[in-house]
Protein backbone atom coordinates (compact mmCIF):
# COMPACT_ATOMS: atom_id res chain seq x y z
CA UNK A 1 0.00 0.00 0.00
CA UNK A 2 2.98 2.53 0.73
CA UNK A 3 3.64 1.93 -3.16
CA UNK A 4 -0.17 2.98 -4.25
CA UNK A 5 -0.21 6.03 -1.38
CA UNK A 6 3.47 7.58 -3.29
CA UNK A 7 1.63 7.32 -6.78
CA UNK A 8 -1.25 9.05 -5.83
CA UNK A 9 0.70 11.36 -4.16
CA UNK A 10 2.90 12.18 -6.90
CA UNK A 11 -0.02 12.34 -8.77
CA UNK A 12 -1.98 15.21 -7.05
CA UNK A 13 1.19 17.22 -7.13
CA UNK A 14 1.28 16.25 -11.32
CA UNK A 15 -2.11 17.81 -11.26
CA UNK A 16 -1.53 21.08 -9.19
CA UNK A 17 1.45 21.75 -11.70
CA UNK A 18 -0.34 21.20 -14.77
CA UNK A 19 -3.93 22.76 -13.13
CA UNK A 20 -1.49 25.76 -11.89
CA UNK A 21 0.12 25.97 -15.93
CA UNK A 22 -3.50 25.46 -17.34
CA UNK A 23 -4.61 28.14 -15.01
CA UNK A 24 -1.53 30.71 -16.01
CA UNK A 25 -2.02 30.40 -19.60
CA UNK A 26 -5.76 30.83 -19.77
CA UNK A 27 -4.56 34.51 -17.54
CA UNK A 28 -2.07 34.94 -20.31
CA UNK A 29 -4.99 34.48 -23.04
CA UNK A 30 -6.96 37.77 -20.70
CA UNK A 31 -4.45 39.29 -20.98
CA UNK A 32 -4.90 40.45 -24.77
CA UNK A 33 -8.56 41.55 -23.54
CA UNK A 34 -6.95 43.11 -20.52
CA UNK A 35 -4.28 45.75 -20.61
CA UNK A 36 -2.59 44.08 -17.62
CA UNK A 37 1.10 41.97 -18.67
CA UNK A 38 0.77 38.63 -18.15
CA UNK A 39 3.97 38.27 -15.53
CA UNK A 40 1.81 40.75 -13.26
CA UNK A 41 -1.11 37.93 -13.44
CA UNK A 42 1.01 34.88 -12.17
CA UNK A 43 3.10 37.24 -9.45
CA UNK A 44 -0.36 38.46 -8.05
CA UNK A 45 -1.76 35.31 -8.29
CA UNK A 46 0.93 33.00 -6.77
CA UNK A 47 1.32 35.70 -4.18
CA UNK A 48 -2.24 35.44 -3.12
CA UNK A 49 -2.60 31.83 -3.16
CA UNK A 50 0.38 31.94 -0.72
CA UNK A 51 -1.23 34.74 1.93
CA UNK A 52 -4.75 31.42 1.32
CA UNK A 53 -2.97 28.70 1.61
CA UNK A 54 0.41 29.70 3.59
CA UNK A 55 2.06 25.87 3.72
CA UNK A 56 2.63 26.68 -0.48
CA UNK A 57 5.49 28.45 1.05
CA UNK A 58 7.29 25.63 2.68
CA UNK A 59 7.75 23.59 -0.43
CA UNK A 60 10.00 26.75 -1.89
CA UNK A 61 12.78 27.86 -0.35
CA UNK A 62 14.32 31.32 -1.39
CA UNK A 63 17.71 29.57 -2.14
CA UNK A 64 15.15 27.31 -4.43
CA UNK A 65 13.74 30.70 -6.36
CA UNK A 66 16.61 32.05 -6.70
CA UNK A 67 17.91 28.59 -8.76
CA UNK A 68 14.58 28.72 -10.70
CA UNK A 69 14.86 32.02 -11.50
CA UNK A 70 18.76 31.51 -12.90
CA UNK A 71 17.61 28.80 -15.23
CA UNK A 72 14.28 30.60 -16.27
CA UNK A 73 16.62 33.89 -17.06
CA UNK A 74 19.26 32.09 -19.16
CA UNK A 75 16.59 30.64 -21.38
CA UNK A 76 15.13 34.03 -21.34
CA UNK A 77 18.11 36.19 -22.32
CA UNK A 78 19.50 33.58 -25.25
CA UNK A 79 15.56 33.85 -26.33
CA UNK A 80 16.07 37.59 -26.43
CA UNK A 81 19.50 37.80 -28.10
CA UNK A 82 17.80 35.12 -30.54
CA UNK A 83 14.97 37.30 -31.39
CA UNK A 84 17.09 40.80 -31.53
CA UNK A 85 19.89 39.08 -33.65
CA UNK A 86 23.45 40.95 -34.89
CA UNK A 87 22.59 43.26 -37.18
CA UNK A 88 19.16 44.52 -35.22
CA UNK A 89 21.61 45.11 -32.52
CA UNK A 90 23.86 46.92 -34.31
CA UNK A 91 21.21 49.59 -35.45
CA UNK A 92 20.77 50.47 -31.97
CA UNK A 93 24.20 49.54 -30.45
CA UNK A 94 24.94 52.93 -28.93
CA UNK A 95 21.94 53.78 -26.86
CA UNK A 96 21.45 49.99 -25.59
CA UNK A 97 24.89 50.19 -24.66
CA UNK A 98 24.96 53.04 -22.88
CA UNK A 99 21.54 52.63 -21.13
CA UNK A 100 22.77 49.13 -20.42
CA UNK A 101 26.01 50.27 -18.42
CA UNK A 102 26.03 53.83 -17.71
CA UNK A 103 22.05 54.13 -17.61
CA UNK A 104 22.05 51.01 -14.62
CA UNK A 105 25.13 52.70 -12.70
CA UNK A 106 22.73 56.02 -12.80
CA UNK A 107 19.67 54.97 -11.79
CA UNK A 108 20.98 52.74 -8.80
CA UNK A 109 23.16 55.84 -7.90
CA UNK A 110 20.32 58.54 -7.79
CA UNK A 111 17.98 55.93 -5.82
CA UNK A 112 20.38 55.16 -3.65
CA UNK A 113 20.46 59.07 -2.56
CA UNK A 114 16.96 59.10 -2.64
CA UNK A 115 16.67 56.10 -0.68
CA UNK A 116 18.91 57.27 2.11
CA UNK A 117 17.69 60.76 2.57
CA UNK A 118 13.92 59.79 1.82
CA UNK A 119 13.98 56.57 3.89
CA UNK A 120 16.34 56.52 6.07
CA UNK A 121 18.35 54.04 5.13
CA UNK A 122 22.34 53.40 6.04
CA UNK A 123 24.34 53.88 2.53
CA UNK A 124 25.38 50.64 2.06
CA UNK A 125 21.36 49.28 2.31
CA UNK A 126 20.80 51.96 -0.07
CA UNK A 127 23.34 50.98 -2.02
CA UNK A 128 22.22 47.69 -2.53
CA UNK A 129 18.39 48.60 -3.06
CA UNK A 130 19.27 50.96 -5.87
CA UNK A 131 21.55 48.13 -7.56
CA UNK A 132 18.37 45.66 -7.18
CA UNK A 133 15.74 47.79 -8.53
CA UNK A 134 18.21 49.60 -11.55
CA UNK A 135 17.41 47.16 -14.01
CA UNK A 136 14.83 46.32 -16.28
CA UNK A 137 13.37 42.63 -16.75
CA UNK A 138 13.89 40.88 -20.25
CA UNK A 139 11.00 38.36 -19.17
CA UNK A 140 8.21 41.15 -18.75
CA UNK A 141 9.76 43.90 -21.59
CA UNK A 142 9.74 40.46 -23.92
CA UNK A 143 6.26 39.67 -22.89
CA UNK A 144 4.80 43.36 -22.92
CA UNK A 145 6.44 43.73 -26.23
CA UNK A 146 6.38 40.32 -27.90
CA UNK A 147 3.15 40.40 -29.70
CA UNK A 148 3.95 44.34 -30.54
CA UNK A 149 5.81 45.70 -33.15
CA UNK A 150 6.98 49.01 -32.99
CA UNK A 151 8.16 51.68 -35.69
CA UNK A 152 11.59 52.78 -35.53
CA UNK A 153 14.51 51.96 -32.90
CA UNK A 154 12.55 52.06 -29.68
CA UNK A 155 11.44 48.59 -29.57
CA UNK A 156 14.68 47.45 -30.40
CA UNK A 157 16.64 49.87 -27.82
CA UNK A 158 13.65 48.42 -24.89
CA UNK A 159 14.35 44.78 -25.75
CA UNK A 160 17.91 45.03 -26.04
CA UNK A 161 18.99 47.28 -22.83
CA UNK A 162 16.90 44.73 -21.00
CA UNK A 163 19.17 41.90 -21.86
CA UNK A 164 22.27 44.52 -21.75
CA UNK A 165 21.66 45.66 -17.83
CA UNK A 166 20.74 42.68 -16.24
CA UNK A 167 24.10 41.09 -16.16
CA UNK A 168 25.86 44.88 -15.18
CA UNK A 169 22.36 44.86 -12.70
CA UNK A 170 23.91 41.35 -11.34
CA UNK A 171 27.38 42.20 -11.47
CA UNK A 172 27.15 45.07 -9.64
CA UNK A 173 24.53 43.60 -7.14
CA UNK A 174 27.46 41.10 -6.51
CA UNK A 175 30.13 43.86 -5.81
CA UNK A 176 27.73 45.49 -3.10
CA UNK A 177 27.20 42.24 -1.20
CA UNK A 178 31.06 41.98 -1.09
CA UNK A 179 30.99 45.15 0.18
CA UNK A 180 28.40 45.24 2.35
CA UNK A 181 29.92 42.07 3.88
CA UNK A 182 33.03 42.40 4.43
CA UNK A 183 33.65 45.18 6.47
CA UNK A 184 36.66 47.99 6.08
CA UNK A 185 36.72 47.41 2.18
CA UNK A 186 36.49 50.18 -0.28
CA UNK A 187 34.44 50.87 -3.68
CA UNK A 188 37.17 49.24 -4.94
CA UNK A 189 35.80 45.63 -4.86
CA UNK A 190 32.82 47.02 -6.80
CA UNK A 191 34.46 47.97 -9.68
CA UNK A 192 36.98 44.89 -9.67
CA UNK A 193 33.91 42.26 -9.38
CA UNK A 194 32.56 44.03 -12.09
CA UNK A 195 35.41 44.42 -14.61
CA UNK A 196 35.76 40.66 -14.13
CA UNK A 197 32.66 39.65 -14.15
CA UNK A 198 31.93 41.61 -17.47
CA UNK A 199 35.37 41.02 -19.34
CA UNK A 200 35.10 37.11 -18.96
CA UNK A 201 31.06 37.17 -19.38
CA UNK A 202 31.43 39.03 -22.91
CA UNK A 203 34.61 36.75 -24.54
CA UNK A 204 32.74 33.64 -23.41
CA UNK A 205 29.91 34.96 -24.91
CA UNK A 206 31.26 35.81 -28.43
CA UNK A 207 32.89 32.44 -28.12
CA UNK A 208 30.08 30.50 -27.59
CA UNK A 209 27.56 32.51 -30.18
CA UNK A 210 30.42 31.93 -32.84
CA UNK A 211 31.37 28.11 -32.09
CA UNK A 212 27.36 27.44 -31.96
CA UNK A 213 26.75 28.99 -35.10
CA UNK A 214 29.33 27.24 -37.23
CA UNK A 215 27.88 24.20 -35.06
CA UNK A 216 24.37 24.81 -36.54
CA UNK A 217 25.43 25.02 -40.33
CA UNK A 218 28.00 22.16 -39.86
CA UNK A 219 26.21 19.40 -38.21
CA UNK A 220 22.67 18.48 -39.33
CA UNK A 221 20.77 16.19 -37.08
CA UNK A 222 17.85 14.10 -39.23
CA UNK A 223 15.76 14.79 -36.07
CA UNK A 224 14.30 18.08 -36.00
CA UNK A 225 13.83 18.35 -32.34
CA UNK A 226 17.06 17.75 -31.90
CA UNK A 227 18.52 20.95 -32.96
CA UNK A 228 16.49 23.00 -30.75
CA UNK A 229 18.11 20.84 -27.89
CA UNK A 230 21.44 21.38 -28.89
CA UNK A 231 21.02 25.54 -29.03
CA UNK A 232 19.39 25.36 -25.69
CA UNK A 233 22.34 23.13 -24.35
CA UNK A 234 24.74 25.21 -25.85
CA UNK A 235 23.01 28.33 -23.91
CA UNK A 236 23.06 26.15 -21.00
CA UNK A 237 27.62 25.50 -21.88
CA UNK A 238 27.64 29.17 -22.40
CA UNK A 239 26.31 30.36 -18.63
CA UNK A 240 28.20 27.49 -17.11
CA UNK A 241 31.38 28.31 -18.66
CA UNK A 242 31.21 31.95 -17.94
CA UNK A 243 30.04 31.32 -14.54
CA UNK A 244 32.65 28.76 -13.63
CA UNK A 245 35.55 31.01 -14.75
CA UNK A 246 34.17 33.76 -12.30
CA UNK A 247 32.07 35.84 -15.10
CA UNK A 248 28.45 37.19 -16.21
CA UNK A 249 27.02 33.47 -17.76
CA UNK A 250 23.64 36.16 -18.28
CA UNK A 251 26.01 39.10 -20.43
CA UNK A 252 27.70 35.52 -22.04
CA UNK A 253 24.28 34.32 -22.47
CA UNK A 254 22.40 37.04 -24.33
CA UNK A 255 25.55 37.45 -26.86
CA UNK A 256 25.36 34.10 -27.94
CA UNK A 257 22.12 34.75 -28.57
CA UNK A 258 22.46 37.71 -30.25
CA UNK A 259 25.93 36.25 -32.58
CA UNK A 260 23.00 32.67 -32.84
CA UNK A 261 20.12 34.61 -34.10
CA UNK A 262 21.93 35.66 -37.48
CA UNK A 263 23.06 32.43 -38.52
CA UNK A 264 22.38 30.99 -41.54
CA UNK A 265 21.20 27.51 -40.55
CA UNK A 266 18.66 24.37 -41.42
CA UNK A 267 15.67 24.51 -39.46
CA UNK A 268 16.11 28.06 -37.94
CA UNK A 269 12.49 28.88 -37.78
CA UNK A 270 11.80 25.70 -35.62
CA UNK A 271 14.53 26.70 -33.30
CA UNK A 272 12.94 29.90 -33.07
CA UNK A 273 9.34 28.25 -32.00
CA UNK A 274 11.19 26.41 -29.92
CA UNK A 275 13.21 28.72 -27.89
CA UNK A 276 9.43 31.26 -27.93
CA UNK A 277 7.32 28.39 -26.39
CA UNK A 278 10.41 27.73 -23.95
CA UNK A 279 10.71 31.13 -23.15
CA UNK A 280 6.96 31.36 -22.15
CA UNK A 281 7.14 28.64 -19.95
CA UNK A 282 10.30 29.99 -18.51
CA UNK A 283 8.23 33.16 -17.65
CA UNK A 284 5.14 31.94 -15.97
CA UNK A 285 7.31 28.99 -13.69
CA UNK A 286 9.84 32.57 -12.82
CA UNK A 287 7.34 34.93 -11.71
CA UNK A 288 5.26 31.94 -9.90
CA UNK A 289 7.85 30.88 -7.70
CA UNK A 290 8.97 34.13 -6.55
CA UNK A 291 5.10 35.28 -6.07
CA UNK A 292 4.82 31.97 -3.67
CA UNK A 293 8.32 33.59 -1.51
CA UNK A 294 6.40 36.64 -0.84
CA UNK A 295 3.14 36.58 1.97
CA UNK A 296 1.28 39.76 1.50
CA UNK A 297 0.11 40.18 4.72
CA UNK A 298 3.00 39.88 6.57
CA UNK A 299 4.50 43.01 4.71
CA UNK A 300 4.05 46.00 6.95
CA UNK A 301 1.72 48.68 5.88
CA UNK A 302 4.56 51.70 6.24
CA UNK A 303 6.60 49.07 3.80
CA UNK A 304 4.03 49.65 1.36
CA UNK A 305 3.71 53.41 1.46
CA UNK A 306 8.05 53.57 1.08
CA UNK A 307 7.61 50.91 -1.56
CA UNK A 308 5.28 53.18 -3.56
CA UNK A 309 7.12 56.29 -2.95
CA UNK A 310 10.17 54.32 -4.12
CA UNK A 311 8.10 53.11 -7.39
CA UNK A 312 6.81 56.70 -7.92
CA UNK A 313 10.19 58.01 -7.70
CA UNK A 314 11.91 55.57 -10.24
CA UNK A 315 9.41 55.86 -13.00
CA UNK A 316 8.77 59.29 -12.90
CA UNK A 317 12.40 60.78 -11.64
CA UNK A 318 15.30 58.81 -11.64
CA UNK A 319 14.61 56.74 -14.83
CA UNK A 320 13.51 59.55 -16.95
CA UNK A 321 16.26 61.50 -15.43
CA UNK A 322 19.26 58.54 -16.35
CA UNK A 323 17.72 57.62 -19.94
CA UNK A 324 16.98 61.59 -21.11
CA UNK A 325 20.43 62.09 -20.07
CA UNK A 326 22.39 59.53 -22.50
CA UNK A 327 19.90 59.43 -25.19
CA UNK A 328 20.72 63.43 -25.82
CA UNK A 329 23.46 62.42 -28.39
CA UNK A 330 21.02 59.52 -30.18
CA UNK A 331 19.02 60.63 -33.21
CA UNK A 332 15.25 60.30 -31.54
CA UNK A 333 12.35 62.55 -31.55
CA UNK A 334 11.23 63.84 -28.03
CA UNK A 335 8.25 60.95 -27.94
CA UNK A 336 10.52 58.32 -28.70
CA UNK A 337 13.05 59.31 -25.60
CA UNK A 338 10.22 59.63 -23.49
CA UNK A 339 8.34 56.57 -24.38
CA UNK A 340 11.86 54.53 -23.48
CA UNK A 341 12.22 56.62 -20.19
CA UNK A 342 8.57 55.25 -19.27
CA UNK A 343 9.12 51.36 -20.68
CA UNK A 344 11.88 50.63 -18.21
CA UNK A 345 9.91 47.85 -16.64
CA UNK A 346 10.59 45.84 -13.83
CA UNK A 347 10.83 42.38 -13.19
CA UNK A 348 12.28 39.14 -11.81
CA UNK A 349 15.81 40.65 -12.23
CA UNK A 350 15.31 43.00 -9.27
CA UNK A 351 13.27 40.42 -7.18
CA UNK A 352 16.45 37.89 -7.94
CA UNK A 353 19.11 40.57 -6.88
CA UNK A 354 17.24 41.14 -3.59
CA UNK A 355 16.94 37.71 -3.27
CA UNK A 356 20.79 37.53 -3.48
CA UNK A 357 21.05 40.27 -0.68
CA UNK A 358 18.50 38.27 1.46
CA UNK A 359 20.69 35.10 1.41
CA UNK A 360 24.09 36.83 1.56
CA UNK A 361 22.50 38.04 5.02
CA UNK A 362 23.20 41.69 4.58
CA UNK A 363 21.42 44.28 7.08
CA UNK A 364 18.07 45.12 6.46
CA UNK A 365 18.11 41.95 3.48
CA UNK A 366 14.28 41.31 4.25
CA UNK A 367 13.39 45.28 3.94
CA UNK A 368 15.33 45.64 0.93
CA UNK A 369 13.34 42.43 -0.64
CA UNK A 370 9.59 43.34 0.49
CA UNK A 371 10.42 46.92 -1.08
CA UNK A 372 11.76 45.05 -4.15
CA UNK A 373 8.55 43.22 -4.20
CA UNK A 374 6.32 46.24 -4.40
CA UNK A 375 8.34 48.61 -6.69
CA UNK A 376 8.11 45.17 -9.29
CA UNK A 377 4.42 45.00 -8.71
CA UNK A 378 3.94 48.79 -9.50
CA UNK A 379 5.59 48.65 -12.34
CA UNK A 380 4.11 45.73 -14.24
CA UNK A 381 0.37 46.30 -13.26
CA UNK A 382 0.56 50.09 -13.72
CA UNK A 383 3.80 51.05 -16.27
CA UNK A 384 3.26 47.59 -18.19
CA UNK A 385 -0.46 48.07 -18.69
CA UNK A 386 0.10 51.55 -19.66
CA UNK A 387 2.53 50.55 -22.14
CA UNK A 388 0.37 50.97 -25.61
CA UNK A 389 -1.49 53.97 -24.08
CA UNK A 390 1.83 55.69 -23.77
CA UNK A 391 3.26 54.86 -27.10
CA UNK A 392 -0.09 56.47 -28.82
CA UNK A 393 0.01 59.71 -26.72
CA UNK A 394 3.76 59.83 -27.50
CA UNK A 395 3.92 59.25 -31.03
CA UNK A 396 5.13 56.06 -30.92
CA UNK A 397 3.71 53.55 -33.67
CA UNK A 398 2.74 50.57 -32.12
CA UNK A 399 0.51 47.61 -33.97
CA UNK A 400 -0.39 43.90 -32.77
CA UNK A 401 1.34 41.12 -34.85
CA UNK A 402 0.69 37.58 -34.98
CA UNK A 403 3.35 34.86 -35.35
CA UNK A 404 3.03 33.91 -39.24
CA UNK A 405 1.35 36.51 -39.89
CA UNK A 406 2.09 38.96 -43.12
CA UNK A 407 1.84 42.93 -41.70
CA UNK A 408 1.41 45.95 -44.13
CA UNK A 409 4.85 48.46 -44.33
CA UNK A 410 4.19 51.10 -41.41
CA UNK A 411 3.74 54.06 -43.78
CA UNK A 412 0.49 52.58 -44.91
CA UNK A 413 -0.52 50.96 -41.50
CA UNK A 414 -2.26 53.83 -38.57
CA UNK A 415 -0.42 53.92 -35.68
CA UNK A 416 -1.81 52.22 -32.18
Amino acid sequence: MPRVREVVHFGTVVLVVAGGFTIALAAAKLTEFVPIPAPAVFLVAAAVASDIYPHLGTYLAVRDVERLAVVALVVILFAGGFDIGRRRFRLAAVPIVSLGVLGTFATAGIVAVFAHWALGLGWITAGLLGSAVAPTDPAVMFSVLGGREIAGRTGTILKGESGANDPVGIALMIGMIALATHPGSSFWIVGREFGIEMGVGLAIGLAGGLVESWLLRAIEFENTGLHTVRTLAAAGVVYGAASAAHGSGFLAVFVAGLIVGDAQAPFKHEIEIFQSALSNVAEIVVFVALGVTVTLGEIPGGRWGEGIVLALFLALVARPLAVGALLLPVRLRPGERAFVAWGGLKGAVPILLAAFALLAGVRDGQRIYDLVFIVVLFSVIVQGASIPLAAARLGVPMRRVRAGQEQEPWERTESA
